[in-house]
């Protein structure tokens, strides 16, 4: 009991909250624009600002100082990039169209000079330098991911950094045209290029999605989506290298419909992944084992909404899911010891929400 007091006592508040979404009748989207939410003392969210630029204000980052804020349009081929306010709401800044379409995730290298964006019906990562006034700039380098045929890619679905932000992995899908796969990309700051270090080819039509790296930069964990698979990586920062170890099943074995794993996460206590399910309508959790980084899953929880697209953890601990089609954001409590997932009974509504970043 003691270790989880400890625990939480490492949770800070948080003020505001940016959620991403998406806006078009191409999505069936409800979303208005990017929201800003300040966040009360007593948990609940009020809304600050609903500030429209382009469509579909959906994957964000924030920069290492946390005074702009990085978002990605998807469907299109735009990048925006805002000033936060002493007030957490957000200034407009400007949009560049980087010529890739459909950017999809979004982060900043440990120098917080750049940006890098993942394309995933353009099958490239850019980077792109920032400006002083931390609007974007020029794109400075481009590291693509061929498809089976000369004019074809592979759909690159994230940008997630190891600890050190050395390393880049970028999850990728094959989607006919191309592989699935997932590749450790060594980040070269001199001037934003990418030399893939290792790389690790999915199961046809498996579809690797989105990862996770674990506090102590060696366990990485992969979500799968169409294989609804969940899996368990080794990874040597020395030389970049990963291996893979082990493969489970994101839904349980009574499950024989149509289901999308969307999101996985590490827990606050780095005991545990959870991944998240659309059309399921579920989060999976797996107990991580302390010594050698293997999963046992402990349960499956509702979401008690539809399509959970996005969930992460709060700086407070708490479980935020967004559910895309039910237009809700749920607050769940997390607890390491038993590995539950409890509902808050904190609803926040808002139109077709796919991603949450706190500040």
């Amino acid at each position: 009991m003691e270790n989880v007091t400890m625990e939480r006592s490492k949770h800070t508040a948080m003020k505001y909250a940016y959620v991403g979404c998406r806006t078009t009748k191409k999505r069936n989207a409800r979303g208005k624009g990017l929201m800003v939410y300040e966040i009360l003392p007593n948990g609940k969210w009020e809304e600050k600002q609903c500030l429209f630029v382009e469509d579909n204000p959906s994957y964000q980052c924030l920069d290492l100082e946390q005074k702009y804020l990085y978002s990605v349009h998807g469907d299109l081929t735009l990048v925006s990039s805002y000033q936060i306010l002493e007030d957490g709401t957000l200034k407009h800044l400007n949009t560049i169209d980087i010529g890739g379409k459909n950017p999809v995730d979004i982060t900043v290298d440990k120098e917080n000079r750049r940006v890098i964006v993942a394309t995933l019906q353009g099958g490239s990562l850019y980077t792109i330098n920032r400006n002083p006034d931390g609007s974007l700039g020029e794109i400075c380098a481009k590291f693509t991911y061929e498809g089976k045929e000369e004019g074809m890619v592979s759909t690159i679905h994230q940008c997630l950094w190891d600890h050190t932000r050395t390393y880049l992995f970028a999850c990728a899908q094959g989607r006919v045209n191309g592989y699935g796969q997932m590749r450790a990309l060594k980040y070269n700051p001199q001037d934003g290029s990418f030399t893939e270090t290792d790389r690790f080819l999915s199961r046809t039509w498996d579809e690797p999605r989105h990862a996770a790296m674990h506090p102590n930069n060696r366990w990485l964990y992969m979500c799968e989506e169409k294989g609804n698979k969940v899996l368990y990586f080794q990874f040597d920062q020395t030389t970049g290298r990963m291996r893979a170890l082990q493969e489970l099943s994101t839904v349980p074995e009574t499950v024989t419909g149509y289901s999308d794993a969307s999101e996985v996460m590490i827990s606050p206590d780095g005991g545990h992944v959870l991944v998240s399910n659309r059309y399921t309508d579920s989060i999976s959790v797996y107990r991580i084992d302390p010594f050698t980084g293997y999963l046992k899953n402990t349960g499956f929880f509702p979401c008690l909404g539809k399509t959970p697209r996005f969930f992460c953890f709060g700086p407070n601990g708490k479980c935020y899911v967004a559910n895309e089609d039910s237009d809700t954001i749920i607050e769940f409590e997390f607890d390491p010891i038993t590995s539950q997932l409890i509902p808050t009974l904190n609803i926040i509504p808002t139109g077709s929400p796919v991603c949450i970043t706190f500040r």
